[in-house]
């Protein structure tokens, strides 16, 4: 029995990122072996176990046959016949199928370390085709690495996969899978560049109209996820930017969060753009619409998904007013914000029920009380 360190843990030690997930591969082991050794198998689909003390994963090498469409139409075999290099080579890209066993002595069957080198993507083997899922996590690891390119026979796989219609058979829950980690990279531009530049993207949102992909929609898009880092946006605030300008949400199964933050921004942006025109009770309203004064911290994420929006039109200069004139906005109702919090509602609420007050008019009590501080901090600016 033989056991190799693979995969994504090899990768980033070779590009000297530092510490990441290990993932192992044991060759010449039966499932038995590893149960006799303490460790807790997993695996549904083909034998995984974790390791009794350090609970990585720890897979016997397997090969897959292709029987069906889709990403889940694969039947596995593990036995102790199996190589290391037949394991390899079920994988999607050079720079994963590399392996290092305990000497720390490379196996690199297919090359993997001077793609590495020379930031090239590239598929493994014909195999690569078989998995729609791959297109998804090649798109992803560009977003990640936005400094490789992929290689031209690859890109030409990637075209056929489409082609072909494996892409249909993906699950909006696999897709968001990808697509969440996607977002959340160094480069989630270079995550769209690629699933647009093989027919992906096209077929995954059907039902996002031509109009949307234009060049002006696309220079948006770009200019708003380049604003992420600066404000170092969470994810609900990423899908949120993005779906405003591509509604991305249809055909997606989003966590409800991310949903919500998508809703609000589109339904509040326009008034966030004009807030400091509100008045009076039009801006205690809004505030309530937003939630901001219960959910003080969503409306921080609300803010800063507005400051990075930035919306398709022909005009940059306009967009550079329109975003110095948002970045005002929101100042101003950051501050309206906090000045109604200020309000002790719960002293008022106190001495209205000492007053023998309903519910009902201990709200309106309150509500009286942030407005009258909201005029009042109004005319001091």
């Amino acid at each position: 029995m033989k056991t190799y360190l693979v995969g994504g843990a090899v990768r980033d030690e070779l590009m000297g990122l530092g510490d990441s997930d290990k993932d192992w591969v044991v060759v010449g082991a039966t499932p038995e072996d590893l149960i006799f050794q303490g460790f807790t198998p997993v695996g549904k689909d083909f034998p995984v176990f974790l390791h009794p003390e350090t609970s990585e994963e720890y897979a016997l090498a397997r090969t897959e046959r292709k029987t069906a469409r889709g990403y889940k139409g694969f039947v596995f075999h593990a036995d102790p016949s199996i190589t290391l290099e037949e394991d390899l080579v079920r994988r999607d890209l050079t720079i994963n199928a590399i392996a290092k066993d305990e000497h720390g002595t490379l196996i690199d069957p297919f090359d993997g370390n001077s793609d590495i080198q020379n930031k090239i993507f590239r598929h493994v083997s014909p195999a690569f085709k078989e998995d729609p899922v791959r297109i998804l996590r090649l798109a992803r690891f560009a977003a990640r690495f936005p400094e490789f390119t992929i290689a031209t026979e690859t890109q030409i796989l990637l075209e056929q996969m489409c082609e072909e219609g494996e892409v249909d058979a993906l699950v909006s829950e696999r897709v968001w899978q990808e697509i969440s980690k996607g977002l959340m990279a160094e480069s989630p531009y270079r995550m769209f560049t690629v699933l647009l530049g093989c027919g992906a993207f096209q077929k995954l949102f059907k039902n996002i109209e031509p109009k949307y992909l234009d060049e002006r929609h696309q220079e948006a898009l770009k200019a708003s996820i380049d604003r992420f880092k600066e404000v170092r946006a969470s994810l609900a605030v990423r899908f949120a930017v993005i779906n405003y300008i591509w509604p991305i949400a249809q055909t997606l199964r989003v966590p409800k969060e991310c949903i919500e933050m998508a809703d609000l921004l589109a339904k509040t942006y326009t008034t966030l753009c004009n807030s400091i025109q509100l008045k009076g009770e039009e801006l205690l309203s809004f505030l309530q619409v937003c939630d901001a004064l219960r959910r003080p911290d969503r409306f921080d994420e609300l803010l800063l998904g507005a400051r990075c929006l930035v919306l398709p039109t022909h005009d940059k200069e306009g967009s550079k007013v329109v975003l110095e004139k948002l970045d005002t906005s929101t100042h101003h109702i950051k501050h309206m914000q906090k000045v109604a919090l200020s309000v002790d509602h719960k002293e008022i609420a106190l001495q209205a029920i000492k007053q023998g007050l309903v519910a009902v008019q201990i709200g309106e009590a309150i509500d009286q009380a942030r407005l009258k501080a909201l005029e009042a901090a109004m005319k001091k600016l």
